[in-house]
């Protein structure tokens, strides 16, 4: 019974101690915006300020890379005629794909700007890795600044292959030897997603 009545206690103590970190750590704001961050797949229509993209954009470039290399390209689009016109020529391209989606609006999760970020097409071990991390200190200033993002891989394979959409490609003005690895679609939310589970068990100290 004091065996039982002492395991209680040491899991209260880990409990009480265990909410006293959150509330600390919910007072760091890096912290804070990191936990907020969600995957945003619906988009306001206001026009996001161009003052904000670039900080965005800014805040991606400030990533690390390996030797700082800094072999990435970062173009930002806000301009309505370049992602209806995508996206006219992807719904007439692939109309089932677009009929699926009831609250389809544009190519892009509906957002009303995209940030596309390039890396060599035959990138080394590093390259990837270097954009990621960009990515996800765009994400993290967006979500800052009160903007939503939504990293899509789709949009980018779709520009990167669809023949009829090389003009939107082109119009990009990659460096040469370079293709598209992700657009981040942003914008205003127009949703408050809840957070997705996270498996904990997936972190582990090694004695």
């Amino acid at each position: 019974m004091k065996k039982f009545l002492l395991m209680i206690l040491v899991a209260m103590a880990a409990t009480e101690c265990m909410a006293q970190a959150s509330a600390r750590d919910l007072n760091n704001k890096v912290i804070e915006t990191i936990m907020q961050r969600r995957s945003i797949r619906q988009y306001k229509t206001t026009p996001v300020e161009r003052e904000k993209l670039q900080l965005v954009a800014e805040c991606g470039i400030n990533a690390p890379s390996a030797m700082n290399r800094q072999k990435w390209a970062v173009r930002i689009v806000d301009d309505p005629k370049y992602i209806n016109g995508a996206t006219e020529v992807l719904k007439k391209k692939m109309p089932e794909m677009v009929a699926r989606d009831k609250s389809f609006r544009n190519m892009f999760r509906n957002a009303p700007a995209i940030i596309c970020v390039g890396i060599e097409a035959k990138e080394d071990e590093y390259s990837k890795v270097d954009a990621g991390l960009m990515g996800e200190n765009m994400m993290l200033a967006a979500q800052s600044l009160g903007l939503g993002t939504c990293c899509l891989g789709m949009a980018a394979s779709q520009l990167n292959t669809i023949p009829e959409l090389k003009e939107y490609y082109d119009k990009l003005n990659l460096p040469e030897g370079y293709r598209l690895i992700y657009v981040l679609a942003i914008g205003y939310p127009d949703e408050s997603p809840a957070a997705k589970p996270r498996d904990r068990n997936k972190i582990q100290f090694v004695e």
